[in-house]
């Protein structure tokens, strides 16, 4: 099984990933993986079972729809959508039973208003703005804001959170005065008996750099894909990388000195040079960025891309591997042989981070799902891929018939 552009996602690191945030926090602190953005790139759908499976409590999204479409894959863990939603959406979480963040009484008021006429209870998240300076209640309004919340019909306020901007900076003076704050908070809310069971602050770089902020929960995002959020955080906690993305040598060129390679003529080659041609680009979430600057495994061996990365092709400079062929493995970020590309290595040729190259992966990336190294899922643009062998036969051989089964979400029409 063969694909032109293809990302691995290694299910037994993402396993281990879990295994040692649960072991750094304590069997009594509750763990919400965070899942939005396709779980980073990674499959929402994919990592959530297995996080539900590892015994993990909640699932953050960002949106209704990524709500939705766990929901419709049978995930029935909770689902908290970590940013704030429209009122046109009040209707559809309830009816997929997802928890909402809220940060204005208005929607709260309709929230609850529709909640008692479906007759049903609706468990919610406030965020305070402690810092952040982006979504939730502001820290001064905080208390009167949940004092009123909690009077409403059919809402029951399961979390208080805030959240921290810069706890992957080395620096943690701000993020304790954050949770100071946070802290006051909680002390305020006791004292007018105003009830939440779980109380949560810490993202991954919370997780690492500051063990007190962990609470009663920990939202760790990237952490558990295998990344540190910086180069600034204590290593505390193990990881590995869980995605490699990979392509293949579609074309190979020899091309002379003083040819022109790509969009723009950027590139000019200054030797007789053996160009490899990956159809790969920006369009599958390869940065253009990397034009003349980022670097590819070929054998186990750098090749450096030459000229604009387009699109949907990509080349490099395959000179120096002379035994290089059509069809060999070219990997963008991961390892082969011995070598390793990693995603901070290319986050930084292309002046970005991490988080933004692991989002940016496109759908028309086959997704290639590993457990004990073989794959166990395949999932393309158009659907989970399946091979079997058909009854007819050609010559000696049995036929081979490949056949895809739709991902996309059911009609409740």
């Amino acid at each position: 099984m063969q694909f032109p552009t293809w990302a691995e996602v290694d299910l037994d690191r993402f396993g281990r990933n879990l295994a040692a945030i649960r072991a750094a926090i304590g069997p009594d602190c509750k763990i919400l993986l965070v899942v939005k953005a396709d779980a980073y790139g990674h499959g929402a759908v994919e990592i959530s079972r297995e996080a539900v499976d590892a015994g993990v409590s909640m699932l953050g999204v960002a949106t209704l729809h990524e709500g939705i479409e766990l929901r419709a894959a049978g995930i029935g863990a909770a689902i908290v959508i970590l940013s704030p939603s429209l009122l046109s959406e009040v209707d559809e979480i309830i009816e997929h039973r997802l928890t909402p963040c809220v940060s204005s009484l208005e929607f709260a008021g309709a929230l609850s208003r529709r909640c008692v006429a479906h007759e049903v209870i609706s468990r919610v998240h406030v965020e305070v703005d402690t810092g952040m300076g982006r979504t939730g209640v502001s820290d001064g309004d905080a208390v009167e804001f949940l004092e009123r919340l909690t009077a409403m019909p059919n809402l029951t306020l399961e979390g208080v959170f805030t959240h921290f901007p810069d706890a992957d900076s080395g620096n943690t003076y701000f993020a304790e005065g954050q949770l100071r704050r946070f802290h006051e908070i909680l002390d305020s809310m006791a004292r007018r008996k105003i009830a939440v069971s779980i109380r949560h602050a810490a993202n991954s770089a919370g997780i690492l750099s500051l063990p007190q902020s962990r609470l009663d929960m920990v939202r760790p995002g990237i952490l558990a894909y295998g990344h540190y959020p910086s180069a600034r955080v204590p290593r505390a906690i193990p990881a590995e990388g869980v995605m490699s993305f990979k392509s293949r040598v579609v074309q190979l060129r020899a091309v002379p000195a003083g040819r022109f390679i790509s969009y723009g003529r950027t590139y000019q080659t200054s030797r007789p040079t053996r160009v490899g041609v990956l159809p790969v680009g920006y369009g599958h979430g390869l940065p253009w960025l990397l034009s003349n600057r980022g670097e590819v495994l070929i054998r186990g061996r750098r090749a450096p891309i030459i000229g604009r990365v387009t699109m949907d092709l990509t080349m490099v400079d395959a000179t120096e591997i002379p035994d290089v062929a059509l069809g060999d493995e070219a990997v963008l970020f991961g390892e082969q042989q011995g070598s390793r590309i990693s995603v901070e290595e290319v986050a930084e040729r292309a002046e970005t981070i991490p988080y933004d190259i692991l989002c940016s992966m496109g759908k028309r990336v086959v997704r290639v799902f590993l457990r004990a190294g073989a794959p166990v899922k395949v999932l393309t643009l158009v659907g989970e891929r399946h091979e079997s062998e058909s009854a007819e036969t050609t010559g000696a051989r049995r036929a081979r018939k490949v056949h895809y089964r739709s991902t996309r979400i059911p009609s409740t029409g």
